[in-house]
């Protein structure tokens, strides 16, 4: 096979397109990975995301799928979301691209899946072809092929295509160096002074968005507004969200990243569904674009945490976290990184892993509850990219004597065994595949078993499912280290060592200074939560008291955890469709939040000491 560079070279040069552009095009869909032949969440393939809409293997959205209730909140009956009336047609045209890629350079679909370089030629043929219908020249000008690239995207509507084309763009000005997951290096020397010719994107003919005076977008983003109903139902229930005040009522504390486990069409379904739950952005895959349905100021149900659900804010990206694809498109992260971003200056939310959190992050509230959560974006959702293009990349604070670490492996070099990609055969070894996760051992040995986690699973021990989170750390996790023997370290996780192979040559966890708990002196231990919620004194008479039940796992002494935030207890009762009735308790009970597994979790002030950083 001829290298990356070499087939890009190529595939230019036979088709006619500039190869600034094809390199272009190509990083913005894969950053030139081809991902061993495995489809993206939106069913693409190869280093320029081919697209198969027949290989998605859809389940049903992740907040129907499985016992969670996504509002959280025990205050009021659990919401238990139905099967939507499927209201939309077949695929989009933007999930058909392999075969009209196969129709033009004569290859096989089948080759076009599996072998890069025939991949990057099927991507060519498209571009030329899409330039040609434009009537556009076959221009040695990266600046002419705005359209075609646009195009490219599959969007449907004029702003969207733009969005495309223009991240596409800002890479040929910037340029970009990588790695590939084949070994292969490649570069896109920067190219500041091509401007391109947008006059063409009008020869598309797409319809324009209106772009709503509610929606909450950064202004270079194509986003548009689709609310969720906020709607009064039979037998006094209502949906699908609850009105609120933020910030002024209560701070966004949280943003949290979830992906759907279906198809972007089917997931507008649900959230306009006034008997289904909510979140506030659905980003689609194959482009990036973006859709608002709850303003931020309100509560969405989307969490599984109401204490959770009233701090934050919830985006859903269209995606599977394994059955069905294994990557996101770069035009996604991208999207995404600007929106957390612009939402983060906004609302004053830090960014990093104590407030980004993904849903798989997110507590449960008591102990029955546990192994109902859900696990998106799961081990596939790049931590450590998002957060380089959110600006805030994710580095060493310490040196090797620092008593915390912060999860950090490379994550394309990171290739965990994972078992369960494939719904049909749930034993099946899932595909070699960047790993943003490290599974944790009771001993310093691969062999060993894995940690417990005695709230997911109370009698049996966890797995290696790519769908089981209890024995896994996740990139930008700050953990206390427990212990450290040859090329292994041990950190603090439920209540246990928990081991994780860390040579110096190639580290999976980096130093990084934190904020540490530890249970005050004459404790035998301490109880942790999934809320924190006000003491009872704090409630007024028309509100029922909140109960404070700890979860089932030990904080012993001698044990630490990182602390990520400190807070004072707060309840927000909305459980009436008359908004008059909304009450937010805020208490003078103050907790630490901690990274205390996977999830984090609370303790009480009054039960810990906090040294550090």
């Amino acid at each position: 096979m001829a290298t990356m560079t070499k087939a890009f070279e190529q595939a230019a040069r036979r088709y006619g397109v500039p190869e600034s552009v094809l390199l272009a095009v190509s990083y913005m869909e894969s950053r030139w990975d081809c991902n061993g032949g495995e489809p993206s969440t939106a069913a693409g393939f190869g280093p320029m995301h081919l697209t198969d809409g027949a290989t998605l293997r859809t389940s049903r959205h992740h907040h129907i799928d499985g016992d969670e209730d996504p509002r959280g909140d025990d205050s009021r009956p659990a919401l238990r979301p139905a099967e939507p009336v499927e209201r939309r047609g077949g695929l989009p045209a933007s999930l058909h691209t392999l075969e009209r890629a196969a129709e033009l350079t004569g290859e096989s679909v089948e080759r076009l899946r599996k072998d890069p370089a025939a991949n990057i030629d099927g991507g060519a043929a498209l571009l030329a072809d899409y330039q040609r219908a434009l009537g556009a020249p076959a221009s040695a000008d990266p600046a002419d092929w705005y359209g075609a690239v646009a195009r490219y995207s599959g969007a449907t509507a004029e702003e969207v295509a733009a969005n495309f084309a223009d991240e596409v763009y800002e890479v040929i000005h910037e340029g970009a160096t990588r790695m590939t997951d084949t070994g292969t290096e490649v570069r896109l020397p920067p190219s500041p002074e091509v401007y391109p010719s947008r006059a063409w994107l009008a020869r598309l003919n797409l319809p324009r968005l209106a772009r709503a005076d509610a929606v909450e977008c950064p202004g270079s983003l194509s986003c548009e507004w689709i609310p969720a109903p906020y709607s009064q139902l039979p037998n006094g229930k209502y949906g699908n969200h609850d009105i609120a005040d933020r910030p002024t009522s209560q701070t966004i504390q949280y943003i949290v990243i979830h992906d759907t486990e279906e198809l972007y069409a089917k997931t507008l379904d649900l959230v306009q569904d006034p008997a289904e739950m909510s979140w506030h952005y659905t980003l689609r895959s194959h482009d990036g674009h973006l859709a608002q349905h709850v303003l931020t100021k309100d509560v969405a149900w989307h969490a599984g945490n109401w204490y959770v659900n009233a701090k934050a804010i919830g985006l859903e990206h269209e995606g599977f976290l394994a059955a069905g694809g294994t990557w996101y498109t770069e035009a996604m992260y991208r999207t995404s990184a600007k929106l957390v971003r612009y939402l983060a200056d906004r609302f004053g939310v830090p960014l990093d892993r104590a407030h980004i959190l993904g849903h798989d992050n997110v507590p449960s509230l008591l102990p029955e509850k546990v192994q109902k959560m859900h696990e998106d974006p799961g081990p596939y959702w790049d931590w450590a990219h998002f957060f380089d293009l959110m600006g805030a990349p994710l580095r060493p604070d310490g040196d090797s004597g620092t008593a915390t670490v912060m999860i950090l492996p490379d994550y394309d070099r990171t290739r965990p065994h994972y078992i369960g990609c494939d719904n049909d055969h749930p034993a099946a070894d899932c595909p070699a595949h960047g790993s943003a996760s490290i599974w944790l051992h009771t001993e310093p040995r691969e062999e060993a078993p894995l940690v417990k986690d005695i709230g997911k699973h109370p009698t049996d021990q966890s797995t290696f499912s790519v769908y089981d989170h209890a024995a896994r750390a996740v990139t930008g996790q700050r953990y206390v280290v427990a212990e450290r023997r040859d090329d292994w370290t041990a950190i603090w996780y439920l209540g246990q060592k928990a081991w994780f192979h860390n040579p110096e040559s190639g580290p999976v966890a980096v130093p990084s200074r934190a904020r540490m708990a530890t249970p005050r002196p004459g404790l035998d231990s301490v109880p942790v939560y999934g809320r924190a919620y006000p003491e009872a004194a704090a409630y007024p008479p028309d509100v029922e008291v909140q109960p404070l039940i700890p979860l089932q796992y030990t904080f012993a002494a001698g044990q630490s955890y990182t602390v990520g935030l400190t807070t004072v207890g707060e309840f927000y009762k909305a459980t009436t469709f008359d908004t008059t009735q909304h009450r937010v308790v805020r208490g003078t009970q103050e907790y630490h939040q901690i990274q205390f597994g996977h999830r984090i979790m609370f303790v009480r002030s009054e039960d810990v000491v906090v040294t550090g950083a």
